[in-house]
């Protein structure tokens, strides 16, 4: 197969089938590959931001990939930037993985796993002095690794496996932990390096099958339906990946890792993000036994959340007239597969936009506030994770990850200070939720800073002889040593992104503000491993300046990376970001203490950020929605629904 032709593509535009057949290719002719080489990642290698600010409709554009290949019979690994569409082989980069860390894992580890801890006579053995002896009704967990200085595990490809009891073939396994038992497994030797076999724990027996009415009792019937119509159609328009939407214009990614990628968000033609993506998230365990010390999972680094993304189903994910994007990746073997309604597009009605009863006119005006919502979801082993992005008429930009799922569990024991007991003899360990989003920001135009603005309040005194004055303080962030910052909410703390080269009629500097949740950081100590390697979790917000190559929290291999990767080492470099081309990478998230309320299957919990336009228009720009169908100026106006 010749070269990929430089045809009229946009830059961004999705990896297609194609171009994944014409990588494996590729990768093949210039000897890359051999019989036990495994793709763990392949993904468009975007241009850098100035190339594709710089094209126009019919440029020639050099289609680029990123790869890690992984020798699964050796553990060698290397990263490999290539051109389709100059069919080159452009760099190569050998990895040591006890510096650089390990490939992502991948699904076909899992299986692997199950295999290995299964012909392991220490492991069968330690199963049988539980008195569990059909295998087949045990499932091995295999979890990532982390990096702990255990001697003699550096450089080697691990996981670690925890293992759950089924009573049969449909019974949910998160009911029957087989606790206190956990198996170190070498992936290259396939097999098991240590056992540790720390305390017999009796196997919870009581089931937890969410989706058994024998156990769950009869759907009620009370519910009566609910109908979301747009016999218009909807609103938006799609071009492609570009979508168009009541002044907003941006363009649908999807990656590998990262999932749901939106570029090159403007309004009314005004850019406000390049680029608007969850780069990284961790879920650190609280258990400081010998068998889960060291549970903590980089879902995005280490499990891809773009490969764990579900097939979305019309009046189960998504409600009303809805657009679906497939997504198109690279399996194992650079075969090309397509994840059938990856991403979800649609409006929503979110309640009154404003809403004004005047007193001396006797006007009454009421408009509704509608939003649009791309989103997609994911399964990462027990959790579920939806990722919904949010753009209002007003020009307001939200963020929400809905957890759902099922707890990870344990064997409860009396008294324990880690663990919430949720059945009989059954611990879920505490545990937090950290999402890292990575935002490009482009406000205006590329010359951007960052002001901490926060209330406070004056002591009575000459200027405040009442004591009821509070005001507005502002503090510049100049360098990158300033970018690492904590939100308090005591204080209202948030952080506004400005463009001080546009202003607004009232001579302000335009600007987008973002708010945080400001729930707590990272709660491990400072000591701890996942300190080192999920920094990104200690601070709410970190400012850099931009730079093609940062484009994870955590660094570019996370998986076993002993630490000190991404934002630190990004800040260390200390670059001006006062008025430059800066990113904003904002940490948001849940500490989870579970409740009985959450087993077995856990209501959806939320977190979040939002981003409001601060002086970016002269007036609310919304004055030109028109009225709901029922309003009367001088009358009520009905509530939507009736």
């Amino acid at each position: 197969m010749t070269a990929v032709a430089a045809t009229a593509v946009h830059p961004l535009q999705r990896l297609s089938a194609a171009e994944i057949d014409a990588a494996r290719e590729l990768f093949a002719r210039h000897d890359l590959l051999t019989p036990t080489t495994r793709f763990a990642l392949l993904a468009l290698a975007e241009p850098d931001k100035a190339s594709v600010l710089g094209y126009r409709d019919g440029d020639p554009v050099d289609r680029r990939v990123r790869a890690v290949l992984l020798d699964v019979a050796t553990g060698r690994s290397r990263t490999v930037l290539a051109s389709l569409t100059r069919d080159s082989v452009d760099e190569v980069t050998d990895l040591d993985p006890a510096v650089d860390g390990q490939p992502p894992i991948m699904l076909e580890e899992y299986a692997a796993a199950d295999e290995i801890v299964k012909a392991d006579p220490g492991w069968v053995a330690a199963m049988a002095r539980r008195g569990i002896t059909n295998l087949d009704l045990v499932r091995p967990c295999p979890l990532s690794a982390g990096h702990f200085n255990i001697p003699g595990e550096a450089g080697r490809r691990m996981l670690r496996v925890l293992s759950f009891l089924q009573h049969r073939a449909e019974d949910h396994c998160w009911a029957h932990p087989i606790d206190g038992i956990v198996a170190y497994v070498d992936l290259t030797e396939r097999r098991v390096i240590e056992l540790i076999d720390d305390t017999l724990l009796p196997v919870p027996k009581e089931e937890g099958n969410f989706d058994d009415t024998a156990y769950t009792g009869p759907h009620r019937t009370t519910l009566k339906p609910i109908e979301i119509s747009q016999p218009d159609g909807p609103s938006f328009t799609v071009d492609g990946d570009v979508v168009r939407w009541e002044n907003w214009t941006f363009r649908v990614g999807f990656d590998p890792r990262e999932g749901l990628v939106l570029h090159q968000l403007s309004y009314a033609d005004r850019p406000v993000i390049y680029r608007a993506s969850i780069a990284e998230m961790v879920v650190p365990y609280a258990d400081p036994s010998p068998v889960r010390f060291w549970q903590n999972y980089f879902d995005a680094g280490e499990y891809l959340l773009g490969h764990q993304a579900n097939s979305l189903e019309l009046g189960c994910d998504c409600l009303g007239e809805i657009y679906y994007f497939d997504a198109v990746l690279a399996d194992g073997d650079c075969r090309p597969y397509t994840i059938r309604n990856a991403i979800c597009l649609h409006e929503e009605d979110f309640g009154v936009l404003w809403k004004h009863s005047d007193l001396f006119t006797e006007s009454r005006e009421t408009r509704r506030q509608r939003r649009l919502v791309i989103s997609f979801f994911v399964t990462v082993g027990n959790y579920d994770y939806g990722f919904y992005w949010y753009l209002y008429l007003d020009g307001t930009i939200g963020c929400e990850v809905k957890a759902t799922g099922v707890l990870f569990t344990s064997a409860y024991q009396p008294g324990s200070r880690w663990a919430s007991e949720v059945a009989p003899g059954l611990g879920a360990p505490y545990h937090q939720h950290f999402f890292n989003a990575r935002l490009d920001m482009m406000v205006d135009g590329l010359t951007n800073a960052v002001d901490e603005v926060e209330v406070r309040r004056v002591p009575v005194g000459p200027d405040n002889p009442y004591g009821n004055a509070f005001t507005r303080h502002a503090t510049r962030l100049t360098r990158e040593s300033m970018g690492a910052r904590t939100a308090d909410s005591s204080v209202g703390r948030f952080w506004q992104v400005i463009n001080p080269e546009r202003r607004n009629r009232l001579g302000q500097p335009v600007g987008y503000a973002l708010h945080p949740q400001g729930q707590p950081v990272l709660l491990a100590d400072d000591s701890a491993s996942v300190a080192r390697r999920a920094a990104f979790a200690t601070h709410h917000l970190w400012v850099t300046r931009y730079h093609p190559d940062e484009r994870y929290p955590a660094g570019e291999l996370v998986n076993q990376h002993p630490g000190g990767a991404g934002l630190p080492a990004y800040l260390a470099a200390d670059r001006d970001i006062d008025g430059a081309d800066i990113v904003l990478w904002h940490t948001f998230g849940m500490t989870h203490l579970p409740r009985p309320e959450e087993w077995p299957v856990m209501p959806v919990d939320s977190c979040g950020f939002v981003l409001r336009p601060v002086g970016f228009f002269d007036r609310n720009p919304t004055l030109d929605v028109p009225p709901p169908p029922h309003h009367h100026r001088t009358g009520s106006c009905s509530c939507a629904g009736e």
